[in-house]
């Protein structure tokens, strides 16, 4: 593409960025694995105009990036490309590479220019369409929790832990929200901190969290769900890059080391209405707790009653359902109260114009775009039917711990594939190849034998 033929802004961008050799070309698959290309400096200005292509079963690869021999496609339909055109406003230049660099995040389209139906943007957008089409906009954010690991002998991971001033000793304890451990993180976190900025990620505080190496990172509120989840996957790229060029490992599975506690992603949100007005703290007020209206309880309601048929995506994994299990601090049934951290569905202590949930289920590992989808499809199915929560759980008061929803895979994925509320959301075709994806890759990591099997069967039987 010649120069006269380059749009106006593609121009501007080459001028801009005039060093730049390399185009990295994101795309978020049904797990929120970042694949793509790199293009090359010959090619850039046709990929930001055009798009690029590439196969479109890209979107529906396993973990380990392979084909689902039970879904058409990749496997029998001949793997046919699609266009993956440029998400507006997502150019931004990569810090941490070695040579001048720009990543621009893609969205995936049929050759007749019709969103492609397995692009988890895409399946959130539908649901996005609900809320503009009844005049309700959500203000969300998104929490993610990470852990950061040490030097370790090969296979064994380990958590990162800080040292004892003076010694090569090791800390013990969890020591939340200690400051020592950021002062000892200082050049990392200040890299995560730059790459932020550089790429128009509005994150903010980092707290030491309740295990050793783990540590959460705050994204703030923002009035587009796309963005904030756009935010949360490149907060995720970054987090594992700069650790990278430390020297560290970082990484985002829900449940990395059995004595400690796992990893989430919670969800904040609120609802606006066509005056910019937050419609949670509107209403009648219950039992003469501040902030709760009643569009904020019916929100809850449908929250609790899609939270079952929700599991498969807030858990993807095999590894996501080691954090479901009892004494782990995940709610494992469907409740509610204020300022109340047990509980699978929070509302923070604010004031009227920040009233607000707090989803507290889904996984660190899962895919931001499908958890975002299926909470809000959860909440305007409470609003659109009114549904009624139920009592709440007081402050203070200790949880009775009791299991009710799916906490294993095979059993999240056969409520799953009865869910009545989720596919007319998210569509009929996407549920029922999530649902194959997902259980033909439990299958495939049920089939193989662990080192574990050995330790516990090999010489007794």
């Amino acid at each position: 593409m010649t120069t006269e033929d380059m749009p106006e802004q593609t121009q501007r961008i080459m001028q801009q960025y005039s060093d730049t050799r390399v185009l990295e070309v994101l795309l978020p698959d049904i797990n929120g694995i970042l694949r793509g290309k790199r293009v090359s400096r010959e090619d850039i200005a046709q990929a930001l105009t055009t798009g690029v292509s590439i196969p479109g079963a890209t979107a529906l690869l396993d973990t380990q990036g392979r084909v689902f021999t039970s879904l058409e496609f990749g496997s029998t339909d001949g793997d046919p490309d699609v266009i993956c055109r440029p998400v507006p406003g997502s150019l931004a230049q990569v810090p941490w590479a070695f040579v001048p660099t720009l990543q621009v995040l893609a969205g995936m389209f049929n050759v007749n220019g019709s969103p492609y139906f397995a692009d988890s943007r895409h399946v959130l957008q539908t649901v996005l369409d609900r809320y503009r089409e009844a005049g309700r906009q959500p203000v969300v954010a998104i929490e993610l929790e990470f852990y950061l690991l040490q030097d370790a002998e090969p296979g064994t991971p380990q958590p990162r832990r800080g040292r004892i001033p003076g010694t090569d000793m090791l800390q013990r304890g969890p020591q939340y929200a200690v400051l020592d451990d950021l002062y000892e993180l200082e050049e990392f976190l200040e890299a995560v901190q730059v790459a932020c900025r550089v790429q128009g990620i509005p994150a903010g505080a980092a707290v030491v969290e309740f295990s050793p190496g783990q540590f959460e990172i705050n994204l703030q509120h923002v009035d587009d769900a796309l963005l904030a989840c756009d935010h949360a996957l490149m907060l995720r790229r970054i987090v594992k890059a700069v650790a990278r060029r430390a020297g560290m490992s970082a990484t985002f599975m829900a449940k990395p080391f059995a004595e400690h506690a796992g990893s989430g992603m919670h969800i904040h949100a609120s609802m606006l209405d066509e005056e910019g007005q937050n419609i949670f703290a509107q209403g009648t007020k219950l039992d003469a707790e501040p902030c709760i209206g009643d569009s904020l309880r019916h929100a809850v309601g449908g929250l609790e009653q899609s939270m079952p048929e929700s599991m498969a995506v807030f858990a993807p994994n095999a590894n996501s359902y080691r954090r479901l299990s009892p004494g782990s601090y995940v709610a494992l049934t469907p409740n509610w109260g204020i300022n109340h951290r047990s509980l699978a569905l929070r509302v923070p202590l604010s004031d009227p114009a920040n009233a607000r949930i707090e989803h507290r289920i889904a996984g660190a590992d899962a895919n931001p775009y499908l958890v975002m989808a299926a909470v809000l499809a959860g909440m305007h199915h409470g609003m659109v039917n009114h549904l009624d929560p139920g009592p709440m759980v007081q402050q203070g008061v200790k949880v009775e711990e009791k299991c009710t929803l799916p906490i294993r895979w095979e059993a999240a994925l056969d409520v799953f594939s009865r869910a009545e509320i989720l596919p007319t959301y998210l569509g009929e075709q996407f549920c029922r190849v999530f649902e194959a994806a997902r259980r033909e890759e439990s299958q495939t990591y049920h089939a193989q034998v662990s080192l574990k099997d050995y330790q516990w069967y090999l010489r007794a039987i």
